[in-house]
Parts: structure tokens; C-alpha cells; sequence
């Protein structure tokens, strides 16, 4: 098994392959690890956002979406999920396309949480779920957030840690 590497570049590649590799089974193993109590922090985390209809959501690290998917389900939104994986948003739009009609406006990107492709002040709310861990160098994602959320706008973090 590869040394997991602590920060830097070298640990986006090791994560994104890590997630690429574990990608057909990853929600499988997440319900089963966790004995189902993911779901239930991302709902709580979901209730903390204070969201309202119509606002702008990017989640990063979106991973198979489960997030996005979530709040599609109580509020009118636009959602972008961004993930360093392109394997795992494969399976999300996978999911994305068995619950799409006229009205659902989610997207995902392939990105990097340090180097955002989207402009400044786009979105009311960031949030990453069990994924900050993950990040080569928090500071420059924290950046990142700032420079995205709009005036005001909230950035919510779930994470074991």
C-alpha cells in the first residue's frame, strides 16, 4: 500500500486516484463504515445552511453527489458539486440523470478545491462534507471559498476531525 502523503500536490494525486479507484463502491462503503450515520450528518449539515430557494450552492468535494442530491429534494436551487474525481462524478451524474427533469438544476464539475473555476461573489453557499481532510493545502482552499461566496455568503464544513 502507497504511503498517504500529508500535503502538496502529491496528495491531490494520491487522493484523486484513491477515489478514482474506490469510486464503483464508494457508497456501499461509506453506509456500511459508518453503519448509515453518513446520512444523517449530511442531513444535519444540510439544516444548518439556512438555505433558501433560489440560491446558489457549490459543494466541493461532491464526490457520487450525495449532498446535492439532498438538498435538491427541499429547496430550489441551483447546485454545482465539484470533485478532483473524475470517476466519482461519473457515477453522479449517473445519479443525476435517473432524477433529472425541466426543473432540476444541478451540475458537476471536475475541479480543484484550490484553484476554483468559477468567478468571484457566485454563491450563497460552500460546503464541503467529510472531504477538507482530503485537501493538499487548506489555506489556499479557504482562499478559494472566500473569493467565490458571495458578501455574506456561508461556508459549512463536516468533517470527522
Amino acid at each position: 500500500m502507497p504511503e498517504f502523503i500529508h500535503s502538496g500536490k502529491d496528495k491531490k494525486k494520491f487522493v484523486e486516484k484513491m477515489f478514482d479507484d474506490i469510486s464503483p463502491h464508494y457508497d456501499v462503503l461509506n453506509r456500511t463504515l459508518s453503519f448509515g450515520i453518513d446520512k444523517y450528518w449530511r442531513k444535519k449539515l444540510i439544516q444548518s445552511m439556512d438555505i433558501l430557494d433560489n440560491q446558489y450552492i457549490l459543494d466541493v468535494a461532491t464526490g457520487t453527489g450525495d449532498v446535492i442530491f439532498e438538498i435538491n429534494k427541499k429547496y430550489d436551487v441551483t447546485s454545482i458539486g465539484l470533485d478532483i474525481s473524475k470517476k466519482m462524478l461519473k457515477i453522479a451524474n449517473i445519479k443525476l440523470n435517473k432524477i433529472k427533469n425541466e426543473n432540476t438544476r444541478i451540475e458537476f464539475i471536475h475541479g480543484d478545491a484550490e484553484n476554483l473555476p468559477m468567478g468571484d461573489n457566485c454563491y450563497d453557499h460552500i460546503c464541503i462534507s467529510f472531504g477538507f481532510r482530503n485537501l493538499g493545502n487548506y489555506d489556499d482552499a479557504l482562499k478559494e471559498f472566500h473569493r467565490v461566496l458571495k458578501p455574506g455568503g456561508k461556508l459549512s464544513i463536516l468533517e470527522f476531525s
